[in-house]
């Protein structure tokens, strides 16, 4: 039997094909590959989208970050209160400007970072927080901002690099904090054909802090008002995203069914399930679920042509680059879910017969 996809990007590109074709001949025939209509095209709509003011596109989720903390004037030795349990690039970019991540443990069900910790790591030197939406699961935001505004309305950014289009209490993913950051990056749930990310606010101070800084601090061309960065996103790109928005709720819904349907499935598995709570939908950038014996059930599935993925295998205070800003601490449930998690194939085309596939052969290696 063939192996099953982790993600089918194959299978969207022929479902969009003629709408990505057309978009990418369009800027072919024009020629504006910097900074084309179909950047502004794109900010107008995502904006839209998320129920903001502000959006402004970047080349990568990780220079959204970056770009983020920068307009809020991270200097060396600021604090950013974030989670050990992520991508590199979430402690990176605090690092990369001289600040200091300051790490506070996950939730054990949720595997986002835990609110009822982060109030006891704010010091004089924190600049700003920085929860991560994890697995495609928006972080207890309105519990975060709380905690900010009663600490001197210390910034929040949300890391949204893999829950856009998710929603909290009816609000989407990214426009929930001082700044939302996405991705995408092509496996994202909304994702281009490269890199690419994404800022969103309503502050109209930070929106232009953020655009000049993006075009090398550039208030107008060549007048330099700022230190900034080339991080323009792609007009190419913008029109790859463009053409996938026009299914993109199709596929939000897709994510929402599979994914129930997956915890439903392996409700009667010896496995431990993330848990999506009551008020927020999940899109499930990865569908993960938390196992004792992953190595071998993962080998076994693996051979049987289901393929697995670890996100993440090693927390950011256990990095070589990065265990000195956790040197003598603990973070528990970060290092038992670094132990524990794996993500199945995961895509809004997955077909119930190859759900099925999956938790049939999962149910084998984990009998074996």
């Amino acid at each position: 039997m063939s192996n099953l996809p982790f993600i089918d990007l194959k299978a969207q590109y022929q479902a969009l094909k003629p709408s990505i074709d057309a978009r990418i001949q369009k800027v072919l025939d024009h020629g504006q590959y910097i900074m084309g209509p179909e950047v502004k095209e794109l900010e107008d709509k995502l904006a839209a989208y998320v129920g903001v003011k502000h959006c402004i596109t970047v080349s990568s989720g990780t220079e959204a970050l970056l770009i983020a903390l920068m307009a809020l004037d991270l200097r060396p030795g600021d604090e950013v209160i974030t989670t050990p349990f992520t991508f590199a690039a979430t402690a990176e970019v605090i690092v990369l400007l001289g600040g200091v991540p300051v790490f506070v443990d996950i939730q054990s069900d949720t595997c986002n970072i835990d609110p009822q910790l982060i109030e006891a790591a704010i010091t004089p030197k924190t600049k700003a927080i920085m929860p991560v939406s994890l697995y495609g699961q928006v972080c207890d935001m309105d519990e975060i901002n709380a905690i900010a505004t009663r600490h001197g309305n210390i910034p929040v950014i949300e890391d949204a690099a893999q829950s856009f289009g998710a929603t909290y209490k009816g609000r989407k993913s990214c426009g929930l904090s001082t700044f939302g950051a996405t991705s995408f990056f092509p496996s994202k749930p909304l994702g281009c054909y490269g890199d690419g990310g994404a800022l969103f606010t309503d502050d109209d101070v930070l929106a232009q802090a953020a655009r000049e800084i993006r075009v090398h601090g550039q208030s107008a061309r060549y007048t330099h008002t700022r230190l900034g960065v080339g991080g323009r996103m792609d007009t190419l790109q913008c029109a790859v995203v463009l053409g996938k928005l026009e299914r993109f709720d199709w596929e939000v819904e897709q994510r929402l069914i599979i994914g129930r349907r997956y915890q439903e499935l392996l409700a009667n598995l010896p496995v431990r399930r993330l848990a999506v709570r009551e008020d927020r939908d999940c899109v499930w950038a990865q569908f993960t679920l938390h196992l004792e014996n992953r190595t071998a059930v993962q080998q076994q599935l693996n051979a049987a042509g289901i393929p697995t993925a670890i996100h993440y295998p090693k927390p950011m205070h256990q990095q070589p680059a990065y265990a000195k800003y956790g040197q003598g601490l603990s973070f528990p449930n970060s290092e038992r879910a670094a132990q524990q998690v794996m993500s199945l194939p995961m895509s809004p085309d997955l077909s119930v017969d190859q759900q099925d596939r999956v938790i049939a052969e999962l149910a084998k290696a984990l009998q074996a």
